[in-house]
């Protein structure tokens, strides 16, 4: 279902990996895993592009190029088969634990033998860690804390690439005659970062055209259950998808069944049974007569149980059924809401497409803003300096209003040093647009530590925004320890927003964290980190875990309007919060 893109950028990122862990050259692991980035950040889908195609993709030289079209041809690369060959595969297993890299896995299996996750856990509990050279204590830790992070995420997707896979399945069935309705449901409606499975609905008199095209499907790797009510297949990468077919009458009720969460529901059944009546996937029925109460659409469902239609995201028993009951519900910021992207990249640092094509992008997506925030200096491997962002500043005040009258802000991602420091003194600061401001390195320092650096950075009248303030990945790397709610307090006192970061690998802040952030009086950026065009629609994402953590538009700064904006901007630097 995926572009052959994401197919292919998997396939170099392996071979980027097990050079590495094979020791190669780091030169070459760094080059394919800039190729992988820029294959699958490339807008168009590189199934039918050749050689020569390939080779106009930023980092995609000749041997890479040729690898790519060898493997479209045959689905096989003989080097990097060699390459899976010549690495154990227990050492690749342990680099699937986040914050252990292919190093230091390798170290593992060659000094104690270590070849699975379990066999691990088991020499950090016996402590035969401690006596190799680069691991210590911390190192045990943070290795216990990753398979920890790596078993809650076994089985389950990314909210991005599950969503494609979902849109792409309910476009399959809105082409069948008789659909009336279609839509996904369960977690992923309910924008979890996570997904186990994709739930399907199809509203229809018949089910068998649907059931059987379900199953029929060319990435059905496994048909698992195929029946008149429900049809469960497993694509090749083993994610399942579940369809189920109602009756017209009953999309609503089976709409907010099957939307769960569990919890909300079991509060909405306590409700309907107080009140007489039973709720279930086919209705809203009164007890005493059998008689169908509400069941065509969600909205009447809710409303007849005595409450406003509840949106999906809140659905998650933290409270919203008790909100709607007193009329308290926020109106929560949706995507159209939103006026501009305050964090993104161009080729000039890690970025994939250039000034121009990212400004072209977002003004196509109708922002009325849009800021350039090209990394900083001290992530060396960025090669910045202040020659460079100077003539990139004239570029974009040349470029500012020329695309469809969109306002544009140079910025840039500032790193938060070990001490709290920035990479540039405040006087060449005071003359961007806005600073984002992020930590990138040294993720293990103390919880103290770690506070003291943020909440330096905050106090930073040129901090606009801290980005992806965990800096989590998911599935991959556990957030730092930190007193966030003293960072959250010391936003709120300084006037510094907290980023949502919308990539799909970050949703940083999480929805938990936003809610606690927001108790504290915070604002919030909810931006795409784009570092391609392909990225900007990112901020769907955001939007959704913004609306997990019941946000309003007036939370959101990037919702607000131009005038707005500046002014909050320009209150942070004079201190006047």
């Amino acid at each position: 279902m995926a572009r052959a893109n994401e197919r292919v950028e998997a396939l170099l990122q392996e071979y980027a990996d097990l050079i590495a862990i094979s020791g190669g050259d780091a030169f070459k692991a760094r080059a394919y895993e800039k190729a992988a980035r820029a294959v699958g950040g490339h807008p168009a889908d590189v199934a039918g592009f050749d050689a020569k195609a390939l080779r106009e993709i930023p980092h995609v030289g000749r041997s890479i190029a040729d690898k790519i079209v060898e493997y479209l041809g045959t689905g096989r690369v003989p080097d990097i088969e060699a390459s899976r060959a010549a690495v154990p595969a227990g050492v690749r297993e342990l680099t699937a634990i986040p914050g252990l890299g292919p190093r230091k896995a390798l170290v593992l299996y060659e000094k104690l033998g270590i070849s699975s996750v379990e066999q691990l856990q088991e020499a950090v509990r016996q402590e035969r860690l401690r006596d190799l050279k680069g691991f210590g204590e911390q190192t045990e830790q943070n290795i216990l804390h990753g398979i920890s992070v790596l078993r809650n995420a076994d089985g389950r997707i990314l909210l991005g690439a599950a969503t494609d896979v979902a849109e792409q399945i309910v476009a399959e069935m809105e082409r069948i005659p008789g659909c009336v309705r279609c839509a996904y449901a369960g977690s992923l409606r309910r924008m979890r970062e996570t997904i186990g499975d994709i739930d399907v609905l199809v509203a229809a008199d018949r089910s068998a055209p649907f059931m059987t095209a379900l199953a029929e499907l060319p990435h059905a790797a496994e048909v698992i259950v195929h029946g008149a009510k429900k049809t469960s297949i497993r694509t090749g990468a083993g994610l399942q998808i579940d369809l189920r077919v109602l009756p017209p009458a009953s999309w609503g009720a089976g709409l907010q069944y099957f939307t769960g969460s569990k919890a909300h529901n079991v509060r909405l059944r306590a409700l309907a049974v107080r009140q007489g009546l039973k709720l279930s996937e086919y209705g809203l029925f009164d007890v005493e007569s059998g008689e169908n109460l509400a069941s065509e659409t969600e909205e009447e469902v809710y409303a007849r149980l005595g409450l406003p239609w509840i949106a999906p995201p809140l659905r998650e028993d933290r409270g919203e059924v008790a909100a709607a009951l007193r009329g308290e519900l926020p109106g929560l910021v949706a995507e159209g809401d939103i006026r501009g992207d305050l964090h993104t990249h161009t080729d000039l640092t890690d970025g994939l497409a250039s000034l121009e094509e990212m400004v072209a992008a977002a003004a196509a997506r109708g922002h009325a803003y849009y800021a350039v925030t090209d990394h900083a200096p001290d992530l060396a491997m960025q090669r910045m300096t202040q020659e460079k962002v100077l003539a990139q500043r004239e570029r974009v005040r040349a470029l500012d209003r020329t695309v469809h009258g969109m306002r544009l802000l140079h910025g840039t991602e500032l790193n938060i040093g070990p001490d709290g420091g920035l990479d540039w003194p405040d006087a060449f600061l005071a003359d961007f647009d806005l600073c984002v401001a992020s930590v990138h390195s040294h993720f293990g320092q103390s919880r103290q530590d770690m506070t003291r650096r943020f909440i330096r950075a905050c106090e930073n009248p040129n901090v606009a925004v801290i980005g992806h303030p965990t800096t989590r990945r998911i599935g991959r790397r556990p957030g730092v320890d930190a007193d966030f709610d003293a960072v959250f307090e010391a936003c709120a006192r300084t006037g510094t927003a907290l980023e949502i970061n919308a990539h799909p690998e970050r949703l940083d802040l999480c929805d938990e964290d936003v809610l606690r952030a927001k108790r504290h009086g915070v604002k919030f950026a909810v931006n795409s980190d784009a570092h391609a065009t392909t990225h900007l629609p990112y901020l769907r994402y955001g939007v959704g875990t913004a609306q997990r953590g019941w946000l309003t538009k007036d939370d959101v700064v990037n919702a607000w309007p131009w005038a707005r904006l500046h002014r909050f901007l320009r209150e942070k630097r004079t201190g006047r919060v």
